[in-house]
Parts: C-alpha cells; sequence; structure tokens
C-alpha cells in the first residue's frame, strides 16, 4: 500500500543540534510512535513534516506531495496537535470550535460534544485560564473531531489524569476503527505504546534507532535464570548479571541451552519499556 507520509533521508540542524538523516514510511490504519530520550528530536520531526520548520536537506511528502512546495492542499488532510499551543489564551472552548469547525468539512460534533461531557471540560472559561490538564483535554477535544485522514500528536496524553487517559486512548482506538487514518504521536507513557502503537521509531539524540513492529519487538526477548552461569558469551545473549541473563534472540539462546545441558530455571517476557531502554543505550 502507498505510504501516506514518505520522509527520506530528513536533515536539520539547529544550533549545535542535528537531527537525522531520517527516513520513515507512514501507511494508512497504522499508528506510529515515535520514541526517544528528551531531546531526541521527535518533535523537530513532527514540525518538519508539517513544514513549520525548514529542511536542510532530504524530503518529506505527505500524499505525494513534497510538505515545502507551493501546494498545500495535503494539509486539508491533516491535524497537528502540538505540545503548546500558541494563540488561544484569550478564547474559550465555545470560542474555538466556532473558529476551528467551519474549516473542516467532516467536522463530527457528535463527537466533539461527546468528549466535552466525557471529560467533563468548560467551554464558557478562557484557555489560558484553565489548568494543564483542562487545556490537554480541550485540545484533544479540537483535535479528534476534524476526522482528518492523518492526526499527529505530540505528547497527547502527558497532562491527563488517568481516567481521563484512559477515556482518550479508548477514543482514538474507536475513531481509528471507523475508516482507513494514520496517526504519529510522541510519548514518553509506557502505557500509551502499549494500547495504541502498531509501529515505534525508536530515535536517540536525533539518529534513528530503528523502526519496530510492536508485537514483535515485545516477542523478541527473554530474560532467563540459570542454575550456572555459562563461562563464555551465549548466542543471543544481550546482557548478563548474577544468574540473569537478556536474550535478544530467544530461539538460538535456547537451542544453545539445550546442546550444552544448562539449566533454566525461570523464563519470562521484558516490558516494552525495558525493552526500549535497552535499544536506546
Amino acid at each position: 500500500m502507498q505510504p501516506w507520509i514518505e520522509i527520506k533521508d530528513a536533515n536539520k540542524k539547529i544550533d549545535d543540534f542535528q537531527l537525522g538523516p531520517v527516513s520513515l514510511a507512514i501507511e494508512p490504519g497504522t499508528i506510529t510512535a515515535l520514541v526517544g530520550n528528551n531531546g531526541s528530536g521527535k518533535s523537530t520531526l513532527l514540525k518538519l513534516i508539517m513544514n513549520l520548520a525548514n529542511l536542510d536537506g532530504g524530503g518529506i511528502r505527505v500524499f505525494g506531495k513534497s510538505v515545502d512546495g507551493k501546494d498545500e492542499s495535503w494539509k486539508r488532510h491533516v491535524t497537528y496537535q502540538p505540545q503548546n499551543t500558541v494563540g488561544w489564551n484569550a478564547y474559550t472552548g465555545e470560542d474555538l470550535k466556532r473558529l476551528i469547525a467551519p474549516l473542516y468539512t467532516k467536522w463530527d460534533e457528535k463527537l466533539f460534544e461527546r468528549m466535552i461531557q466525557l471529560l467533563n471540560i468548560p467551554l464558557d472559561k478562557r484557555f489560558g485560564k484553565l489548568s494543564p490538564g483542562l487545556q490537554q483535554k480541550l485540545s484533544l477535544s479540537l483535535a479528534l473531531p476534524r476526522n482528518t485522514d492523518i492526526l499527529i500528536l505530540d505528547e497527547p496524553t502527558v497532562s491527563l489524569d488517568i481516567p481521563s487517559k484512559k477515556q482518550f486512548m479508548d477514543l482514538l482506538v474507536e475513531w481509528m476503527e471507523k475508516e482507513d487514518r494514520a496517526v504519529i504521536l510522541t510519548t514518553h507513557q509506557p502505557e500509551d505504546l502499549q494500547k495504541l502503537a502498531d509501529y515505534l521509531y525508536l530515535m536517540k539524540d536525533g539518529k534513528a534507532v530503528g523502526r519496530y513492529e510492536k508485537d514483535m519487538l515485545a516477542a523478541g526477548f527473554r530474560r532467563y535464570w540459570l542454575k550456572e552461569m555459562p563461562a563464555v558469551r551465549v548466542p543471543g545473549e544481550l546482557s548478563r548479571s548474577g544468574n540473569g541473563l537478556i536474550s535478544d534472540n530467544p530461539d538460538t539462546t535456547e537451542q544453545y541451552f539445550t546442546q550444552h545441558e544448562h539449566s533454566v530455571i525461570d523464563v519470562k517476557a521484558l516490558e516494552l519499556e525495558e525493552i526500549i531502554s535497552l535499544l536506546l543505550k
């Protein structure tokens, strides 16, 4: 299937920070999470996709159109929600809805009203007077109902309380199931990755670590506790400590244990958060 977003060797230098080259394809029907340490360039990459920052090299195309070209019709098909919204403080939620809704032909008023009620958002207060959590709830309630093909969210659950976070994730999953759509999000929240992401794109200090299918990644790491640790390095071994050994190739590791008659006391899958930490080291 033809990707909706194609990023090829994109790079950007900001002061002493170098992003890229980054290459990534976003296909319809998928949720891709950008994951990395603070300052890895995740938010910068989103701005480059939206042409809010100029590329120094490489290219980005959305629905076949270069994002820095004269034809900006692709923007009608994309919703971008940054971490910090600029220029909204003087407006109430009702004001913002009146400004935003007419711009989107597929605006879903029922979904907007449902989110406002579910997340308990006051529409009569100015945005700047709301708490960070309520600001985030209102921003998300003004993003999802636009019903664009592509939704780009920068840390969407960072200020949400636990019940609201679950409610929003449920809404996003439901929204994705209605038709072919694509979501890109950045997050540091393991539960977001576990519930939402199909693919993880790992970044470290501006460099790409790799793109991984989440379920395959989670299945590819095991921790073994052994009665006696082998004196030599085991095939697939990633690290060891005491009687514990972590493998990123369980089939090869277990075959070695069987062939050399090493007694395995226990074995467990690694949590996704731990796997990501290992990959980013």
